[in-house]
């Protein structure tokens, strides 16, 4: 594992005021070149996605996936990079909060690092009416039916969502998995499930039971806060499964981040920021290397 140095000390009685992601991230594009970030900048945190969504060139839209023995299809946003040869799919694996804005930022930013981005609401029909995420009046109600989500149908969900972006006519044939928080243990999960899955990103999301780590066929990478303990206790017995079986499982630990750090930019007084700064481009080369892209 490798460890981010610690954050230096603030001396006593000066007060460190909340970074803002966007000015620290866009201060050269004075913000508004959201259109043209630089190279391997992260997705905007959740103080700044609505801002960010808003400016985005890229082509974003809601599509209906056909589910096998369902007639409700499966609601997804999907986001189309600006390239002239096809691309390898990354499926955006929502939080526990669902298909959130966030989480449509988050595969904007992938679009404009070169991938076709297919973030599916794994909530599609569990809300009023057949809704989805969008149809429940709040958070609280959003982690609950996520929470009651059956193995057997996230992995139905995932399947379909890869059996479509597979035949895109844009999709460069590569599909691989990124997740975070609840969405994290469950790319981990799918890796365990789908031999021909070319990879799967791990966002601060626990690690399988041991027994099901023989299955992986894809190489994992994982990414966590160090002050994360519920998460990172996963970590030490998958890594010494997954050697012992000669299976690949790259680790990045980021000093004094707690967990969500990508989503909350802001958070652990510019700790969770320095995670987001390192992490995103080791994903970015993690998924090139392992996709094409």
């Amino acid at each position: 594992m490798r460890l981010d140095p610690q954050a230096p000390q603030i001396p006593v009685g000066r007060r460190r005021a909340r970074p803002r992601p966007a000015l620290a991230l866009l201060l050269a594009a004075a913000i508004g070149l959201a259109a043209a970030p630089p190279a391997g900048q992260p997705p905007p945190g959740q103080d700044d996605v609505k801002e960010v969504l808003e400016k985005s060139p890229r082509h974003g839209e809601y599509v209906d996936i056909k589910m096998k023995q369902s007639e409700t299809p499966l609601r997804a946003f999907v986001v189309y990079p600006e390239r002239k040869d096809k691309a390898p799919v990354v499926i955006v694996i929502h939080e526990i909060f669902g298909l959130s804005e966030w989480i449509r930022g988050v595969a904007d930013r992938l679009a404009a690092d070169g991938f076709i981005a297919v973030a599916p609401d794994l909530l599609t029909g569990k809300g009023p009416n057949g809704g989805g995420t969008d149809s429940l009046a709040s958070r609280d109600d959003v982690v609950k039916k996520v929470r009651e989500l059956t193995p057997q149908e996230v992995a139905a969900r995932l399947d379909a969502t890869r059996a479509w972006a597979g035949k895109l006519p844009s999709a460069g044939g590569k599909v691989a998995t990124i997740g975070f928080c609840w969405g994290g243990g469950t790319s981990f999960q799918y890796a365990t499930l789908t031999p021909d899955l070319a990879a799967a990103v791990v966002y601060y999301g626990q690690s399988p039971e041991t027994d099901a780590l023989a299955k992986v066929k894809a190489p994992v990478l994982g990414l966590y806060g160090a002050d994360d303990a519920r998460v990172t206790a996963t970590i030490e017995p998958a890594a010494a499964e997954m050697k012992k079986l000669g299976k690949t499982y790259e680790v990045e630990l980021y000093e004094g981040a707690g967990h969500g750090f990508l989503r909350d930019q802001a958070g652990r007084d510019g700790a969770n920021l320095r995670a987001a700064l390192k992490a995103w481009p080791r994903t970015l080369e993690f998924l090139r290397k392992h996709t094409g892209g």
